[in-house]
């Protein structure tokens, strides 16, 4: 009987191959998904009709999909802080722009 040898390729799956049966099923899905997108304007104006309540419900649920949630984000600063502030100084400048006059004559 034959030993396994490092590098010795006896068949299987190529490395990043998908298993068949997964690819049908996504692909499935994938058709599914688009058949329901579909009518998804259609179906929410039903719902609308029906129960509006309902429907915005839906609408917002939909939302999640397309606009992301903020995360609030929480910052803790340690240490102490040995600066002041002394003086804040503004200069605001005005520059005066002289502007020559022309004047064009009708030949």
């Amino acid at each position: 009987m034959a030993k396994f040898e490092k590098g010795n390729k006896l068949g299987g799956r190529k490395k990043g191959s998908v298993n068949r049966t997964t690819d049908m099923a996504k692909l499935t899905l994938a058709r599914l998904a688009d058949k329901g997108l579909n009518n998804i304007n259609e179906d929410l104006e039903k719902i609308r009709k029906s129960n509006p309540i309902e429907a915005a419900k839906l609408y917002i649920k939909l939302l999640e999909f397309v606009v992301p949630k903020l995360k609030a984000v929480d910052m803790q600063v340690s240490g102490e802080i040995n600066h002041k502030v002394e003086q804040i100084k503004v200069e605001i400048v005005q520059k005066e722009i002289e502007v020559d006059a022309i004047e064009y004559k009708d030949e």
